[in-house]
């Protein structure tokens, strides 16, 4: 018989890490796999750059407006329930997506997609909460958005070979299956607290549920948006993850076809060089998760957050300008691929910051954050086409995304990560 009190050589709470850097691909495969399809289904759908826009557009608005719903839906009813709920319906308008025959149907498909994506990420950082002791949240948070964007990065050209294979309308009713599979897989096999897994041994409970009580003694408090609103941490990280977002997105939706038509290139060339930014940008997270920890352990508490993301934005703003000199797609790629590893060291601290402020509200309060951040990507997918339009240059939306990036270097300057945000106490009868 097995000594339950015994250290386990992997302790459990990797897999359920595993479970969530899978979630993660999933989210950018399904969601980058329209810009890859986007010649194919503009002309079979008679599609104007500006319709397409607004496609894009609208997931990120209506990923943007149910980032805090779902967040608190992942507190309230425990991120097992929540996020199989979630992929589930998200994947459904990915297969729709395949079924659309005209701009409506496509925006209000993409639109309801987005709805479904924005519990993602609230659920996971609930998960994260219960499963993952603080000393390790930083590198958790870096490893799982890194899995999003190997995602994209995979997706780019792969779904490209998919498309010329299959047929657009066939990609989307295959991702559409794979995130139902997803679901089932996470409801049968996960429980919201380690305590209730009967896979994870009584050595690795007692070590989370000591750190976690080692934190802070928490009482269990009633939701209020009244104490989100006053929390000036809050609002920082929100600014903060707007400039952050504003400056990936574009990676997300127009540097395929913006690369392919500036540099005349191939689908499947335009996937592989549109892919470079997104592996870079896993590499930042993981940098960044690394960094977060290491300046924690260190006895930095404010610094483990604050460092990693204002060098993270430091780079972004640099890389975005110096794309500006590139004179052709390699200097081009590079100097993008600086700006989105900068950009997604900003991810670590953000998510971190959200569970140290939040607490057992963590699922709202960075759904929140995230909300703000997604309202970025709102305006990034509407504002490269029509600024491209209005001034016959990508330069203005390059130098815009720059700014952003040096004010939210003095948003993090603001931070505390000490000041928790103050929720009303549950009395106990």
């Amino acid at each position: 018989m097995s000594n339950l009190k015994q250290k386990p050589i992997i302790p459990s709470r990797y897999f359920m890490v595993g479970g969530t850097f899978l979630l993660s691909m999933l989210v950018y495969v399904d969601r980058i796999g329209i810009s890859v399809a986007k010649e194919p289904m503009t002309d079979a759908l008679q599609l104007s750059d500006k319709q397409f826009g607004w496609v894009l557009s609208m997931f990120a608005l209506g990923y943007a407006l149910f980032q805090t719903p779902l967040g608190i839906l992942s507190d309230r009813f425990g991120p097992r329930r929540a996020l199989a709920a979630v992929v589930s319906l998200w994947s459904l308008f990915t297969a729709l997506t395949g079924a659309v025959t005209n701009f409506i149907s496509l925006f209000f498909i993409r639109f309801f997609f987005g709805v479904g994506e924005a519990g993602a990420y609230p659920g996971i950082s609930k998960a994260v909460y219960h499963w993952i002791p603080i000393s390790e949240r930083g590198i958790v948070n870096g490893i799982n958005f890194s899995g999003g964007r190997f995602g994209a990065a995979f997706a780019l050209p792969l779904i490209a070979i998919v498309i010329d294979s299959l047929g657009w309308r066939n990609t989307f009713f295959t991702l559409g299956l794979l995130g139902i599979v997803w679901a089932l897989a996470w409801y049968f096999l996960f429980r919201d607290n380690p305590e209730d897994h009967p896979m994870v041994s009584e050595y690795e409970k007692e070590e989370i549920v000591l750190e976690r009580s080692r934190q802070q003694k928490e009482e269990i408090s009633a939701f209020s948006v009244l104490s989100l609103v006053r929390s000036r941490n809050l609002w920082l990280a929100m600014g903060q993850y707007f400039a952050s977002n504003f400056t990936f997105f574009f990676c997300l939706t127009w540097l395929f076809p913006h690369v392919k038509e500036q540099f005349m290139l191939d689908n499947i060339e335009a996937g592989l060089y549109s892919s470079l930014p997104l592996v870079a940008g896993a590499f930042g997270n993981m940098f960044s998760g690394w960094l977060v920890d290491s300046i924690y352990k260190s006895g930095r508490f404010k610094w483990s957050r604050t460092i990693p993301a204002v060098i993270g934005f430091g780079l972004a703003a640099f890389g975005l300008l110096a794309s500006l000199y590139s004179g052709n797609i390699m200097s081009s790629i590079f100097f993008l691929s600086v700006a989105i590893f900068g950009a997604d060291m900003t991810i670590s601290p953000s998510w971190t910051l959200c569970n140290d402020i939040g607490k057992l509200h963590s699922g709202a309060v960075s759904g929140t954050m995230n909300m703000a951040g997604n309202i970025g990507s709102f305006i990034t997918a509407l504002a490269f086409p029509y600024l491209r339009d209005w001034t016959g240059s990508v330069t203005p939306f390059f130098i815009i995304g720059a700014l952003l990036n040096i004010l939210a270097i003095f948003m993090w300057l603001k931070i505390n990560p000490d000041k928790t945000i103050v929720f009303k106490p549950l009395r106990s009868n």
